[in-house]
């Protein structure tokens, strides 16, 4: 555990600029003000739902987030380099174009409706819609990571998903420091409004089971879904960007990670922030993404769960 906060202070001493953590503050809080302010992707991108041009727009957006931060980065660390390099291009694009993919995915709606009949059109269709990952980031980062990577030294784990014992205490400890905060979020109306994400379908009554077996299988599914997103955020955009920006990696995925947050309450987002820049110096340090995924996961249930006590609580 020491080991590991020497590596944060080495990173934070190494990595910080006040110029540059200034403009990477006033950019993420310009994008959150238009994003909340003209409640640009619920209202405006995901107006096109279903819509071919749907990922084309959560690209423009995801590109623009991206792009600007490497951007502020580069002039401030007076790094002109990455892009005219280009590994840097084939990485970013390569993120962008499956992220933007994963976020406007619509095919799991007809699947659903095409399996069983669609008796279980709801329940299949979130479940598909967690596990649509496998086809649009997994499958698409192991393509890469062995054809144009090459597994190879410090990429030898597929992007970090190797297990690593180092700073296992840590994420204990930010694990433990997390259910006190998510205690207080539950009683609050916007957070009761987004969680539990596991909704009553008649799922249950299709297949003659008890309802906690069809809320397990979801939220089984739900909890995977965080696993292609540490992957690429964690992984890809900082172990493997790390070889093009060095530390750099981790202040533009913190920025474009803030931004997949925008469906979800404004402190949800804010709090991303934080947390992004947290797991993606952990992440740099233990070259796993590990840690991190058990951190993201067990918040993510320990937030359902609370939500389910709240709803029985007021039942």
């Amino acid at each position: 555990m020491k080991a590991l906060l020497r590596d944060l202070r080495d990173h934070i001493q190494a990595d910080f600029r006040p110029g540059l953590y200034a403009a990477m503050t006033f950019w993420v809080a310009l994008l959150l003000t238009i994003n909340y302010y003209f409640d640009l992707e619920d209202s405006y991108i995901d107006a096109f739902q279903g819509d071919p041009r749907w990922p084309a727009l959560y690209f423009l957006l995801y590109a623009t987030v991206y792009y600007g931060s490497v951007g502020i980065w580069s002039y401030y660390c007076q790094r002109p380099e990455p892009w005219r390099n280009r590994k840097f291009w084939l990485r970013s694009s390569t993120a962008l174009i499956c992220y933007s993919i994963y976020s406007g995915f619509y095919a799991h709606s007809h699947w659903s409706r095409q399996l069983f009949d669609g008796h279980i059109y709801v329940f299949a269709y979130y479940c598909l819609h967690n596990l649509q990952s496998i086809l649009t980031i997994i499958l698409p980062l192991y393509l890469f990571y062995r054809f144009i990577d090459r597994p190879q030294g410090q990429l030898s784990s597929f992007y970090g998903l190797a297990p690593s014992k180092k700073g296992l205490a840590l994420y204990a400890v930010l694990l433990g420091l997390m259910i006190p905060l998510i205690a207080f979020a539950s009683v609050q109306p916007d957070f009761l409004a987004s969680y539990p994400t596991y909704h009553d379908t008649n799922a249950n009554e299709f297949f003659g089971v008890s309802e906690w077996v069809t809320a397990l299988i979801y939220e089984l599914c739900y909890g995977w879904d965080f696993v292609p997103t540490e992957l690429l955020f964690r992984g890809f955009l900082v172990i493997g960007m790390g070889q093009v920006l060095g530390r750099g990696a981790v202040l533009p995925m913190v920025v474009w990670y803030c931004s997949i947050h925008f469906g979800r309450p404004l402190g949800e987002a804010i709090s991303s922030i934080f947390g992004g820049y947290l797991l993606g110096m952990l992440a740099l340090s233990t070259r796993s993404i590990w840690g991190g995924l058990l951190i993201h996961i067990g918040i993510a249930w320990s937030m359902e769960l609370a939500a389910f006590l709240q709803k029985i609580h007021t039942v």
